[in-house]
């Protein structure tokens, strides 16, 4: 008998007396629950990015190692396609059902019918806009501090390496790499670095030059720092990337150009892969702040609560850490992706 978390109250209270006229105690039901083998539908993005390839095969091995059947689908990048994968999981009556949203809008209908059916939703890395009544639980690592952390580290080293404008004047000129559009984590990223920097004390410092999506591939962060340079080459000092492979995209525009990535233009980017490191031990970036690609175990551990109808926060968050160039290659042996 599958157990869902999404049970009525009445029936979950009658479930609980039965059980409890069959056992011994409660804890003992519970632990014999937890064990039951359970099916878990994952809808991904796709694999736009090194990340999400660390992401997925974290993902895939998380599960065998939980003794997780997992339905697996990739959406390459298409909303539609996540729909398809999600009514699918609901047809096959998956025991949950989890998904990371290429974009936060336009789930409620597909949440809905999850709801209907009795299967419970967990999101995996970014949010959605619909009722939070719809989802169990969101699994995330926080994207605003992220992007907090990210303008916080370059306000600290510009003043600590005695930085001054390329262009001259009294203001640092910042080129922004933003992620996919209508994405909440890039929004997040992108807010947290806005945010940070218009509370900082130095905040006149900076200005934004230019911003605009590269949409978290590095062919398309090359392309978008091509324009960049053209336009604004000889006044860029800052370059934040919202994530790794836009960065390294953006490295090979700046070369291009006679350029050099981390002396002329300071480079911070979000993710924190194996290609950010190497580009740090290279010295061709400055920083990269942790989002880690690792949800695998909390979501099989997730997963099977929910699936046993243990109660689970309604937010999880994962911990995360800031890598600077000084200590990337005593630390690349420790990654993961």
């Amino acid at each position: 008998m599958k157990l869902k978390k999404w049970l009525t109250g009445v029936l979950a209270a009658a479930m609980a007396l039965s059980l409890a006229a069959c056992s011994d105690g409660g804890a003992e039901s519970a632990d014999a629950g937890s064990e039951d083998s359970i099916t878990l539908g994952f809808a991904q993005v796709g694999s736009e990015s090194e990340w999400r390839t660390a992401n997925t095969d974290n993902i895939k091995a998380a599960a065998e190692a939980a003794g997780v059947t997992l339905q697996f689908s990739d959406a390459q990048q298409k909303q539609e396609n996540q729909i398809k994968a999600i009514r699918s999981f609901i047809a096959s009556d998956v025991d949950v059902i989890s998904f990371c949203p290429i974009v936060e809008t336009g789930w409620d209908t597909v949440l809905q019918e999850a709801k209907d059916a009795g299967i419970p939703v967990v999101l995996v890395d970014r949010g959605v806009t619909a009722d939070p009544s719809l989802y169990v639980t969101h699994i995330f690592a926080d994207a605003l501090k992220e992007g907090a952390n990210a303008f916080n580290w370059v306000d600290e080293y510009m003043t600590a390496e005695g930085k001054t404008p390329r262009a001259g004047g009294d203001q640092f000129q910042v080129a922004i790499l933003e992620g996919t559009v209508g994405s909440s984590v890039a929004a997040d990223r992108l807010q947290g670095f806005t945010d940070a920097m218009a509370e900082s004390p130095n905040s006149g410092k900076y200005n934004v030059i230019c911003s605009q999506t590269g949409e978290y591939t590095r062919a398309k962060g090359m392309e978008v720092m091509e324009s960049f340079l053209k336009s604004d080459g000889d006044k860029i000092d800052i370059l934040f990337s919202c994530n790794g492979d836009m960065a390294l995209g953006a490295i090979q525009a700046i070369e291009a150009a006679g350029l050099k990535p981390g002396e002329d233009i300071v480079i911070v980017s979000i993710d924190a892969a194996k290609g950010e490191f190497n580009a740090m031990i290279e010295g061709k970036m400055n920083c990269a702040v942790e989002h880690t690609p690792n949800f695998g175990e909390t979501l099989m551990e997730t997963a099977k609560k929910i699936a046993a109808g243990e109660e689970v926060p309604a937010t999880i968050e994962l911990e995360e850490g800031i890598f600077p160039a000084d200590i990337a290659e005593q630390e690349l042996p420790n990654r993961t992706y």
